[in-house]
Formats: structure tokens, C-alpha cells, sequence
């Protein structure tokens, strides 16, 4: 019986649309179907070896029948942005229970042009919209405020620090010729800039752009008679978890409970300390989560994040390289942004990054989703353990 994890399964595709940014010609199931095939490809393999499939957003069968593919294993596992994560976790579950053999996610999103994209809305019998939205918290950047105040307050921080993430991952993005915005900038510049919602200014937060991405999983047993096997990154350990569906009922507001419980599965199940991580991708909509990720992953102590990035540590040639295509603040966001944090891992991992760290052998991946509702943790390798 194979493994879920200690590198019994392994990427073996993985590939975004062939552009990303504003993309007004292509709709998301269009996006979806890109992404797919372009994953397929880079793992040497067609629709018709496909038997397990997972989305988030469009339901799996819609993309699976797009595709033309008939799988006998589908996830449709929706928490927002980490869904990805979950996604590589349920997928290698599946995998090492023999229910899927090759299993294709894929993800798309036309955040800014909106095509063939659902109107968004909210309920106003969820509970957000019975007990958040009167509040005025209808918005990412409206709801995301309180925490950030809050983390800022107890820690004896201030927008500076915000700015700092803004500017370290700039610089990674600089050099990343698919970044959305890649001129440099400053901590004046950024605190300058509009004020979207304080404590938020507009660089602060992520793009909204159009774009997708997909991965192929399957066994490492498998793997070696694939076209694809030779670049296959290892999954060694996982973790998800979820707190509160609305933000005003987290346990406590300036940490989150479901980084430190996914995280904490994650080393446990990769059986590797903080230590061994080289490079590490962070879930960043806004510029306080990278902070948060810090220390609710244990890579500092409480309060240190701040001077942790200002120290230079997460830029290149520092300690711990740190969402090193640029994020969602510049890379690309269209809404979800996971599965391009999975991307740049993975990219870096087989040393095809366009800002490459060298030495790069284990990433941890961070997500969260529905703000601060769900999170999703992945520790990959381009080593078999």
C-alpha cells in the first residue's frame, strides 16, 4: 500500500495558463482547461491517463468533461485560497488508498476581467452577511482590517512593518518577468501610496488578476516509468485545518489557531524541523498574513516577525527565501491564489524559477482561505527521503 506521504507521492506536472495577468479572451472553465493541459504536458501525459480529478470554484465534472476525461475519483473541496493545499493532500490520500492512480487539480479564476465568472455576491443568510457585512466588513480589505490592527497593537508594530513585506517581496518579483508589478520600490513609496483601508494602502494588498494553474500527482512507484518522473517534486508531510467561518468569531484575532494546527502536522507528518526548510511560500493577500506566517509557523518568536523580514532575511540571498516569485501583493492574484504558491515551490525545487535560490531541497507551503477560516500546509521535495 503506498504512503500518503514521506515522498510516496510525487508531482509530476505542474504548469500555469500560458499567460497570466488580464486576460479578457479566455473564460474560467477556458482558464481551467489551459492550465490543465499545460500540466499534462509538462508531465508527458494526455487526458485519457487521468482517473482522479480535483477543482475549486467550477465543479470537478465540468472541468472533467471539458477535458474529456471520465474519472472514478473527483474532490470539489472549496475553503477559499488554500483549497490547493487541500487539494495535493486529498489527492495523495487517494492515491495511496488506490482510489485515483493519476490525479489532475486544476485551478482558474478570471478575478479582474470576469469571464464567465459567477456575480459575486453574499448571502444575507450566511452567517458573514448576517453578522458581519451590516458591520461594513463586505470586503477582503474591510474585513482583514481589525486582525491586522490588533496583530500590529500587541507586538508594538506599525505600518512600517507592513511596508517591509511589501518591499522584500518586490524585490523577488523585479526579476519574475510574469509579475504583475515589478518596479522597485521603497517604504516611503508604499506608505504613500492610496489609502485603501487602514491600516492598508494599495500596495499592501494583492493584485486582482486572470490566470490558473494545475498539478498532476501520482505515485513515486508510478512516477518512474513517466516522461515526467524525472522532474517529480516529493511530498513529504501535510496538514489543513479550520477555525471559525466568519473572522469576528476567531479564537484570538491576532493569531490563528489553524496556521499553528496545519503547520504543526505538516513538520510532524515530514518529520523535519524549521531547520531544514530552504525556502518557504506564504499565502500573502494582504501584507500582514506573511507576518502572521512567521510566527504562527514557529520560525520566530511572537513579535519578531516585523524585524525578522526588515532584517532582510526573507529577500534574496537572505536566511529564509520567502514568497520568492513576488506573491499575491505581485506577482498574480486572481482571487485564489494557492496554486500559485504550489507553482513557485515547485518551480524552485526543480530549479526552474525565474528568481532561483540556490540549494533549494524542501518547501513548506502555506495557505489560508475564507480569510481567516481554513488553512492548508504542504512540505515538498526534489528529494525522495
Amino acid at each position: 500500500m503506498v504512503r500518503v506521504h514521506n515522498g510516496k507521492v510525487v508531482i509530476v506536472g505542474a504548469s500555469e495558463t500560458t499567460d497570466i495577468g488580464i486576460l479578457p479572451d479566455r473564460s474560467v472553465l477556458q482558464l481551467h482547461a489551459e492550465a490543465g493541459l499545460n500540466a499534462l504536458a509538462d508531465a508527458g501525459l494526455t487526458p485519457a491517463d487521468v482517473d482522479g480529478i480535483a477543482t475549486a470554484g467550477l465543479l470537478a465534472v465540468e472541468v472533467s468533461h471539458h477535458l474529456g476525461i471520465s474519472p472514478r475519483w473527483h474532490d470539489g473541496t472549496m475553503v477559499g485560497g488554500c483549497s490547493f493545499m487541500l487539494h495535493v493532500r486529498h489527492a495523495a490520500a487517494a492515491i495511496a488508498a488506490g482510489a485515483a492512480n493519476v490525479v489532475l487539480i486544476t485551478h482558474g479564476e478570471s478575478g479582474r476581467s470576469r469571464i464567465g465568472a459567477a456575480p459575486w455576491s453574499r448571502s444575507p443568510a450566511s452567517m458573514s452577511g448576517q453578522f458581519e457585512a451590516p458591520f461594513g466588513a463586505q470586503t477582503p480589505y474591510s474585513s482583514f482590517t481589525v486582525p491586522a490592527l490588533r496583530f500590529l497593537y500587541d507586538r508594538g508594530m506599525t505600518q512600517k512593518d507592513l511596508a517591509e513585506v511589501v518591499v522584500a517581496q518586490r524585490e523577488w518579483a523585479v526579476g519574475t518577468p510574469r509579475a504583475f508589478r515589478r518596479k522597485p520600490t521603497s517604504i516611503d513609496e508604499v506608505l504613500d501610496g492610496p489609502l485603501v483601508a487602514y491600516p492598508f494602502t494599495r500596495d499592501m494588498c494583492c493584485v486582482v488578476t486572470d490566470g490558473g494553474g494545475a498539478l498532476v500527482l501520482t505515485s513515486a512507484e508510478r512516477a518512474r516509468d513517466m516522461p515526467g518522473g524525472e522532474h517529480a517534486v516529493y511530498l513529504l508531510g501535510s496538514g489543513e485545518a479550520s477555525e471559525a467561518p466568519i473572522m469576528s468569531q476567531m479564537n484570538e484575532v491576532s493569531s490563528f489557531g489553524a496556521f499553528r494546527q496545519s503547520s504543526a502536522e505538516a513538520f510532524a507528518t515530514a518529520s523535519i524541523s524549521h531547520a531544514d526548510v530552504d525556502h518557504l511560500m506564504g499565502y500573502d493577500a494582504f501584507a500582514h498574513l506573511p507576518l502572521y506566517m512567521l510566527e504562527d509557523l514557529g520560525f520566530v518568536e511572537h513579535g519578531d516577525s516585523g524585524a525578522f523580514i526588515a532584517g532582510g532575511n526573507t529577500r534574496p540571498g537572505g536566511s529564509l527565501p520567502m514568497n520568492t516569485n513576488g506573491g499575491g501583493l505581485s506577482y498574480t492574484h486572481t482571487g485564489m491564489y494557492g496554486m500559485f504558491a504550489i507553482q513557485e515551490s515547485v518551480r524552485q525545487l526543480r530549479g526552474e524559477a525565474a528568481s532561483q535560490v540556490q540549494g533549494a531541497n524542501i518547501s513548506f507551503v502555506q495557505g489560508v482561505g475564507l480569510f481567516f477560516g481554513a488553512s492548508g500546509s504542504l512540505v515538498l521535495s526534489n528529494r525522495m527521503p
